[in-house]
């Protein structure tokens, strides 16, 4: 599993969503690492990471994955960071640490988190997850690369504040061999892992939170914040007008100051 490292202080991990990796947070680390030591990893299957064959991609396992990574590098109390599928694979790593002697999560911050209460994706992913829907996708993308800004473009609130090389940073792990097959094994266990999910949420209540979202998220609607935000004692719900789904990269300076804030109290 390949993984970035800055800074110095208390342990916070960061963990990118679908067809992300480490290059997400670009703008984030150096803001952060001022504060903590920053890890931001590329999970297996995904960015420049091993792709193993028959990787086991369902939630609960990817979560398993990613806390003996922490084991590996030697974090036992951290701070955890998850947007979109990561902000899924965070909650349910939350969980599995609240059952374990040896680990201490502090906060718990979800970017516009993947959950069962927005509707957006579950009938699609799904469908792109049978042996079908993935034979069929597998073939056509490759020549499908003329869609890539049209899709980029959709994450964000405002196309113009696409930063230059965006496109070309996400692009350049696509090359690699079994590119595609981590996001659509993730696929394949969509409806099953948002029930997993859902019947762990209520364990996550005393876990002091943040939700960051953009108001003109197309990917993980905002309208299921509330509904997310209920299940936490100390939620706190910080929402950019006019931004989209990737609130990191399209407004850094902010979503950096409202970390910052966070992590240190002063929020």
């Amino acid at each position: 599993m390949r993984y970035l490292r800055a800074g110095s202080g208390p342990a916070l991990i960061l963990v990118h969503g679908l067809m992300g990796y480490s290059f997400s947070w670009r703008y984030t680390i150096p803001a952060l690492s001022r504060y903590a030591t920053v890890y931001a990893i590329d999970q297996l299957g995904t960015g420049f990471s091993d792709r193993p064959e028959n990787l086991d991609c369902r939630l609960r396992s990817i979560a398993e994955r990613f806390l003996r990574f922490l084991k590996a590098v030697g974090v036992s109390s951290f701070d955890l960071l998850g947007t979109s599928h990561g902000g899924e694979v965070a909650m349910m790593a939350a969980s599995l640490c609240l059952q374990r002697a040896d680990l201490h999560l502090r906060k718990l911050i979800l970017v516009a988190p993947v959950n069962p209460w927005s509707p957006h994706g579950q009938t699609y992913a799904p469908t792109l997850g049978t042996p079908l829907g993935s034979a069929l996708f597998l073939r056509m993308i490759g020549s499908m690369q003329w869609a890539y800004p049209h899709l980029l473009a959709r994450l964000y609130g405002d196309p113009k504040r696409i930063p230059p090389g965006t496109l070309e940073g996400y692009t350049a792990p696509v090359r690699l061999p079994r590119s595609f097959e981590y996001a659509l094994s993730i696929a394949s266990h969509w409806t099953a892992d948002l029930e997993d999910l859902k019947s762990v949420t209520p364990t996550l209540a005393e876990i002091p939170t943040l939700l960051i979202w953009g108001e003109a998220d197309r990917a993980v609607y905002v309208q299921s914040a509330e509904k997310l935000r209920s299940y936490f004692k100390n939620c706190q719900l910080v929402v950019f007008p006019g931004v989209g789904h990737l609130t990191y990269e399209e407004v850094p300076n902010e979503f950096n100051q409202t970390l910052v804030e966070f992590l240190t109290g002063s929020r």
